[in-house]
C-alpha cells in the first residue's frame, strides 16, 4: 500500500509539473506568433493571440493546432481608392488547423472566420471626396453617414447645396462595402449607391462575407481558406 500511495503521488506531482510547463510553453508561443503577426501584417499594436485545446505540447508535436483566436483592435486596411486607409475595429477571428514549418517561421489556417466592426466615420472619410452620379448629369456629396435604425444606414446627400436625408441599405459584393439609397427611385434596374468603399488587403488573405447596420457601425463577418498568419 505505501508503494501504491508513493506511486501515486508521483504520478500526481509529474502530471503537475506537464500542465505548469504545458501553460509556460503555450504562454511563450502566443507571444511569439503575436509578436510574428504584428510584423507580417505591419500592425501598430501588438495583437492578441489565444492558442486553444489542451495539452498544448502535443499539438506542437504534430505540427498543428487546433484552433487559434486572434483579435487585433484596430487594423489599418487599404481601401483601393486614392491611397486612402479605413481603419477596421475590434478584428476577432478564429482559426482552425494551424499548420506551422518546423522553424515556426510561418503558419497557415486551414479555415478561418470572424468578425468586425467599421465605424461610420471611417466609411464616410472613405467617400466624402466621392461624387454621388445621379440622372441627367447631375452630382450630389455624401456629408454624413450614420445609423439610422432597424439596421439601415442613415445618409445625407447634398445636392446643388441642399441637403437631402437618405435611408440605405448596406450589402457586400466580393470585396466592396455599399449602401443603396432605399428612399431614390431606382433608375433603370440600378439602383443608386450612396457610398461604395473596396477593401484591400485584409489579414491573411480572409474576405468579406456579410456586412449589417448596427449603432456603432457596419458590422461585417469575414471568412478565408489556407489564411496566412506568418511566414
Amino acid at each position: 500500500m505505501r508503494a501504491l500511495r508513493v506511486i501515486l503521488i508521483l504520478v500526481v506531482i509529474l502530471g503537475g509539473l506537464f500542465v505548469i510547463a504545458d501553460r509556460v510553453a503555450v504562454h511563450f508561443a502566443e507571444g511569439e506568433a503575436a509578436d510574428k503577426l504584428k510584423a507580417t501584417e505591419n500592425l501598430a499594436s501588438t495583437p492578441d493571440v489565444n492558442i486553444k485545446g489542451f495539452p498544448f505540447l502535443t499539438q506542437v508535436a504534430s505540427g498543428s493546432l487546433d484552433d487559434v483566436e486572434v483579435g487585433i483592435k484596430n487594423y489599418e486596411a487599404a481601401t483601393g481608392t486614392n491611397g486612402k486607409t479605413i481603419r477596421i475595429d475590434d478584428l476577432n477571428a478564429d482559426m482552425k488547423g494551424v499548420d506551422f514549418s518546423g522553424d515556426y517561421s510561418s503558419a497557415t489556417a486551414a479555415a478561418a472566420s470572424g468578425t468586425a466592426t467599421i465605424a461610420y466615420d471611417q466609411l464616410l472619410n472613405a467617400v466624402k471626396d466621392d461624387p454621388v452620379v445621379l440622372p441627367l448629369g447631375a452630382t450630389g456629396k455624401v456629408t454624413s453617414l450614420s445609423y439610422g435604425g432597424n439596421g439601415k444606414v442613415r445618409a445625407t446627400v447634398v445636392v446643388a447645396g441642399v441637403p437631402l436625408p437618405v435611408l440605405g441599405t448596406v450589402t457586400v459584393k466580393g470585396d466592396t462595402v455599399r449602401v443603396h439609397a432605399d428612399g431614390l427611385p431606382k433608375f433603370g434596374n440600378q439602383a443608386l449607391d450612396v457610398s461604395e468603399v473596396k477593401i484591400d488587403q485584409l489579414p491573411g488573405g480572409i474576405k468579406l462575407d456579410t456586412v449589417q447596420a448596427a449603432k456603432d457601425g457596419v458590422e461585417i463577418s469575414v471568412k478565408g481558406s489556407n489564411v496566412r498568419l506568418a511566414g
